[in-house]
C-alpha cells in the first residue's frame, strides 16, 4: 500500500444517522388564541426563549363574540423542531388550536406590500409597467414618487421589490403572511 493511497472508507455505523440533521423547512402555523392581554407575548416568548426564529407574524380577532383571534407564524427549523414547537404552542393555556398548514398541505397564503418608488422619466415609467404586470395598484403618487400596494404570495412580492431596486426603490412596508386551508374544513 501506499503512503499516499488514503486507507479504504470503513462502513457506515449503524449509529451514525442519528448523527445527520434534518434541513431546515419553512413552515407556516395558524394558532387560535384567546383575544386577551398578554396572549402574543407568551406565544412569542416561546419561540424566543428556545432560540426559533418568526420569520412573519400576523394577529387579528377571528370571533368577536367568542374572543379569540387567529395568529398566523411563518417560521423555519428542521421537521422535528417544527414538531416541538406545534407541541409546545398546544400546551399553552390560552391556546386553543395550532395547526402546521403547511404539513397538513393545500392552503392559500397572502400578504400585502405597499412599496414606495422614487423616479422621473424613463424609470418612472418602468415602475409604472412593472407594477401593472404584478398587478399593484397605486395607492399615492407625486410628481417624484409612486406607492403601489401589492397583494399576493411572499414571493411575488419578494420578486417585485428586486425589480424595483435599480428603478428608484425607496422603502417597503408587509403586512406579514396571512394564510388560510383550501376546501370546506377550518383549522
Amino acid at each position: 500500500m501506499n503512503a499516499l493511497t488514503p486507507p479504504p472508507a470503513s462502513p457506515p455505523s449503524p449509529y451514525s444517522s442519528a448523527l445527520v440533521t434534518s434541513k431546515a423547512e419553512s413552515h407556516t402555523l395558524s394558532v387560535l388564541v384567546d383575544n386577551e392581554p398578554g396572549v402574543l407575548a407568551r406565544v412569542v416568548g416561546l419561540f424566543s426563549g428556545r432560540g426559533y426564529n418568526i420569520e412573519s407574524l400576523t394577529v387579528a380577532e377571528v370571533a368577536h363574540a367568542e374572543h379569540q383571534s387567529r395568529i398566523t407564524i411563518l417560521t423555519s427549523g428542521t421537521p422535528e423542531a417544527i414538531e416541538q414547537i406545534r407541541h409546545q404552542l398546544e400546551r399553552l393555556v390560552p391556546v386553543h388550536r395550532v395547526t402546521d398548514l403547511t404539513a397538513r398541505g393545500n392552503f392559500v397564503e397572502r400578504e400585502l406590500a405597499m412599496v414606495k418608488v422614487r423616479g422621473r422619466g424613463e424609470n418612472r415609467m418602468e415602475a409604472l409597467r412593472l407594477s401593472e404586470a404584478f398587478r399593484g395598484r397605486v395607492v399615492d403618487a407625486t410628481v417624484e414618487s409612486f406607492t403601489f400596494e401589492l397583494t399576493g404570495a411572499p414571493s411575488k412580492i419578494d420578486h417585485f421589490v428586486e425589480l424595483m431596486r435599480p428603478v428608484g426603490l425607496v422603502e417597503v412596508s408587509r403586512t406579514g403572511v396571512a394564510a388560510i386551508s383550501r376546501g370546506p374544513d377550518g383549522m
